[in-house]
């Protein structure tokens, strides 16, 4: 049986070209980055090499790179490494959620139908001992963009730092730190083609930041522990190819998730797509399937080959429903009637044709399974 994946938001295959620059580093540049001798200066010219691949993807300057170990830790060191009062919304990642719960303290904004944060709000929620607003760049379940610029100009306005989960959205759409004008942005390397284990964290030049790792000076003194070398240049590989790719394969992934959506709700009924009428990264697709639950109709799909997502995979085995779907105002049920379906390189027109058609008969084959319910016709 053949499998495709469509879970590129929950992780995505280590790209050609970064296996291809990760294999020789792994068996030949094997000194640590901090010793003077050949290995270790070999291995520090690879890890600055990556800094300023990663940098030039964000519109840094390679000094304002950090490495760590992804985005969780990203997130917690941009949350808990300014403190204070921070406000933040309701959709966030856990790891923005789960750090600013640690924090002083937190006020959580809440977001409109489409998953979008109102600047006006933000605004609102600013106390005299506020330090730091966080939020995330695209959503990872929704896919919808935040209008980050506009927040940037309340926390300057305020003379506070800003932060954005930038993991959706690094990898998927052009990301220019010094346009956003966020003060911090979190990367994850196994969002677009590098390794698990790795991610980034731009500091803007300036900013005082805690460090959550004690130990040696690395990462000028921001975080300490012996870099990571493979999976740094597996990150600024990555983030070459984007860069010169990036474009036509957003645009590509575009019309893929358009003409999944367009064959969905043309050709089965009472179908709505979560976060629609926002601007939303290309690969990514909330889709909600009125009257059924979305657990065995991710079963099934499985069973057909195709693998699809019930939500964030860091908050698969929860037993509530997504906190973002609740966020956006639907009911228990609803949320548990959703699928997300994220694209990535390994998907094609006839993939997503076929997933369509996978959709077709499961959906109905549940909805006939539906107690006193009438099985309504498919296409």
């Amino acid at each position: 049986m053949k499998r495709y994946y469509f879970d590129h938001n929950a992780t995505t295959p280590v790209s050609p070209e970064v296996l291809e620059a990760i294999v020789p580093v792994m068996t030949e540049v094997y000194g640590n980055a901090s010793s003077i001798h050949h290995f270790g200066q070999t291995a520090r010219g690879r890890l600055d090499s990556a800094r300023r691949q990663v940098a030039a993807m964000l519109g840094a300057t390679a000094e304002e790179i950090v490495f760590t170990s992804g985005g969780t830790e990203s997130d917690n060191l941009a949350v808990l490494g300014v403190g204070g009062h921070i406000v933040t919304t309701t959709i966030e990642h856990p790891a923005v959620l789960g750090a600013a719960a640690r924090a002083e303290s937190v006020t959580h904004v809440e977001v409109d139908r489409r998953g979008v944060v109102d600047p006006v709000e933000i605004r609102r929620a600013l106390r005299p001992e506020t330090r730091l607003i966080s939020v995330m760049h695209a959503n990872n379940e929704l896919g919808t963009v935040q209008p980050l610029a506009e927040i940037a100009e309340i926390a300057r306005e305020a003379g506070i730092a800003f932060h954005s989960d930038g993991v959706q959205a690094a990898g998927r759409i052009p990301v220019n730190v010094k346009d956003l004008g966020v003060t911090l942005y979190s990367v994850s390397g196994h969002k677009f083609g590098a390794p698990k284990g790795v991610g980034a964290l731009f500091v803007k030049k300036g900013t005082k930041l805690n460090a959550m790792l004690h130990g040696g000076h690395h990462e000028r003194d921001r975080r300490a522990g012996t870099e990571n070398v493979p999976g740094a240049v597996g990150l600024g590989r990555a983030a070459e190819w984007f860069m010169r790719e990036g474009a036509a394969e957003a645009a590509r992934m575009e019309q893929l998730r358009d003409r999944l959506e367009v064959a969905v709700l043309e050709r089965i009924p009472d179908v709505l797509v979560n976060g629609a009428g926002a601007a939303r990264v290309p690969n990514t697709s909330n889709l909600r399937f009125e009257g059924i639950d979305s657990e065995p109709l991710l079963i099934a799909l499985d069973l057909r080959g195709f693998a699809v997502s019930s939500g964030s995979a860091c908050s698969s085995g929860a037993s509530e429903p997504s906190h973002v779907l609740a966020a956006i105002g639907l009911t228990k049920e609803q949320a548990r009637s959703s699928l997300r379906v994220s694209l990535g390189r390994s998907n094609d027109a006839a993939q997503v044709d076929a997933l369509v058609g996978a959709m077709c008969e499961c959906v109905a084959h549940l909805r006939r399974l539906a107690p006193g319910k009438p099985a309504p016709a498919y296409a």
